[in-house]
């Protein structure tokens, strides 16, 4: 390889790089910017409760059905495979635990982040795209209404609020389909499927879950927000920008479900049985 190619290659990851690093400064510069909008909005009474209200029923609209559709087939997988895996080793009696903890504190804040990072995100990105490319949001700008105030703000708000709820959803299917499967099959009594979990799960997990949900809510709408308020080059525009924030949001998600992981195994101590 030449030294010219070489240095094309390196001058190339240096860009990308850089792009990169200046996507994830925007990112979390408008983050921060229309959390300080909203907070200051509410208290001072001027928050848009219109426009919350408004997204709040679109995300609802868009997600809900979705989010009963995975569920189930995800509590199904769960419970098929713990159950089999519990029979091998004996370990019938806690399969409760396992489906209840997993689908608590990991599967139902995984569910919820990919269908606000797809469903809702797709469509909040190109919805705000298309209004970027017909040069109404540089309306907005020359009328003196901040886009991040105007915008962002009421959406984060409400995807915060709605991934909460959508959470529960998906943890109370998930987990009403593993106990009909394990209990209606004859495997485990109910006492020992409830029992099991009671016996190792506390309010810290759901605690845990619905942070998680918030938190992917709130990241999966910031990166929604800021790629379709960067979009440009018409409909090819918007649509590369959604296509850029489903594959960025559940990146951020899966790094940031890691973290939040770790940092609750390690912080918070766990109840034995």
């Amino acid at each position: 390889m030449s030294t010219a190619t070489r240095l094309r290659g390196g001058g190339v990851l240096r860009g990308k790089a850089e792009a990169g690093l200046e996507t994830f400064g925007a990112i979390i510069a408008l983050g921060v910017q229309a959390t300080v909008f909203a907070v200051v909005d509410i208290v001072r009474g001027r928050f848009p409760w219109r426009e919350f209200l408004e997204q709040a029923w679109f995300m609802t609209r868009v997600a809900f059905v979705p989010t009963i559709l995975v569920a189930i087939p995800f509590g199904v997988i769960v419970a098929v495979q713990v159950g089999a895996v519990a029979e091998q080793i004996g370990a019938v009696s806690f399969t409760g635990a396992v489906n209840g903890i997993g689908v608590l504190r990991q599967g139902a804040p995984l569910v919820t982040s990919l269908l606000m990072a797809g469903a809702v995100g797709s469509a909040m990105c190109a919805a705000l795209g298309s209004a970027t490319v017909r040069e109404e949001v540089d309306a907005m700008r020359v009328m003196g209404l901040n886009p991040a105030q105007r915008l962002v703000a009421p959406r984060i708000v409400a995807a915060v609020l709605v991934g909460a709820l959508l959470n529960v959803v998906v943890a109370v299917a998930a987990m009403v389909t593993g106990y009909m499967l394990n209990v209606g099959t004859g495997k485990v009594s109910t006492g020992a499927y409830l029992g099991s979990f009671t016996s190792f799960s506390q309010p810290a997990d759901l605690l845990l879950a619905e942070g998680k949900a918030m938190l992917f809510g709130f990241l999966a709408t910031v990166i929604a927000c800021h790629k379709g308020l960067r979009a440009n080059g018409g409909p090819k525009g918007v649509a590369d920008a959604v296509n850029e924030c489903v594959v960025l949001s559940v990146i951020v998600l899966a790094i940031v479900n890691v973290a939040v992981t770790q940092a609750y195994v390690v912080l918070v101590p766990q109840r034995m049985a």
